[in-house]
């Protein structure tokens, strides 16, 4: 089973939305995939289904590990796309809690997870690396680092490669995917000039080379609770995800992307 973080260490940069879109992307490509809301304002249960304040899910299981992971999960139209909800505990993630239990917790939630069948958890976490964020990145196979194409944030983006390469050396099958420009505007110079300063300073691998362009069709898919490339004019959205997802699955020697 393969494990991927969405993590940044600012808020607003398109995590939830690359979120929602990449695991769609995956299970339209015949993987099994779960989408875990991990950050505790609940964005993905806010945006894909309508009764998420009313339901259980990730918080309360690493506050209540006798919680069945299996009853947390929340079903979609399509069989191989479901989603878990950050659920009604998320004042543990405030409580500071960052222990030796709750990595257990989370390692014990991944090992459930994968006899379940997932092949594949994508986490939506919340800002920055702390308590159980740490937590959660630190146990996944691999992270992507969402970045708005915009120059106060990309000054951000060293600090939290070297945060996350502290993190390596005590979980070392953690992997650096790559950063992620999102909410690019091709028209606006300024934009275009913090994708390519972004690129001028880090290594080409760790750049990704799919860009997340800014369009109000997120928006709009948000506003009707569903992935972008499920509306009318959702095409372009699922070429932008589908091109994300093939450069992922190059990036991850796994047999879960390689079956013949």
């Amino acid at each position: 089973m393969i494990t991927l973080a969405i993590s940044s260490q600012k808020g607003g940069v398109g995590k939830t939305t690359t979120s929602i879109n990449l695991a769609y992307a995956f299970a339209r490509s015949g993987i099994k995939t779960l989408l875990v809301d991990a950050d505790p304002q609940g964005s993905v249960g806010l945006s894909l289904t309508r009764q998420t304040r009313s339901l259980k899910g990730f918080y309360d299981l690493m506050e209540d590990p006798k919680l069945s992971v299996e009853s947390l999960v929340v079903p979609t139209r399509s069989k191989l796309f479901s989603l878990m909800t950050a659920g009604q505990a998320c004042d543990y993630e405030l409580s500071g809690d960052s222990s030796s239990t709750s990595k257990e917790r989370v390692d014990a939630f991944f090992h459930e997870l994968e006899g379940l069948g997932y092949e594949l958890v994508i986490m939506d976490t919340a800002a920055g690396l702390f308590n159980t964020t740490a937590d959660v990145v630190s146990a996944c196979t691999g992270v992507i680092i969402p970045q708005q194409a915009e120059p106060l944030g990309i000054r951000s983006v060293p600090k939290m490669l070297q945060v996350l390469n502290k993190m390596r050396s005590s979980h070392s099958e953690l992997r650096i995917l790559g950063v992620l420009l999102t909410m690019e505007l091709k028209q606006l110079a300024e934009s275009r000039e913090a994708g390519q300063a972004l690129r001028a300073i880090l290594p080409e691998e760790l750049v990704f080379k799919t860009t997340i362009p800014r369009d109000d069709l997120f928006l709009r898919a948000s506003a009707r609770g569903i992935p972008a490339g499920v509306m009318e004019d959702g095409g372009g959205a699922l070429a932008v995800y589908d091109q994300l997802r093939v450069e992922i699955e190059a990036r991850i020697d796994s047999p879960v992307f390689h079956r013949t």
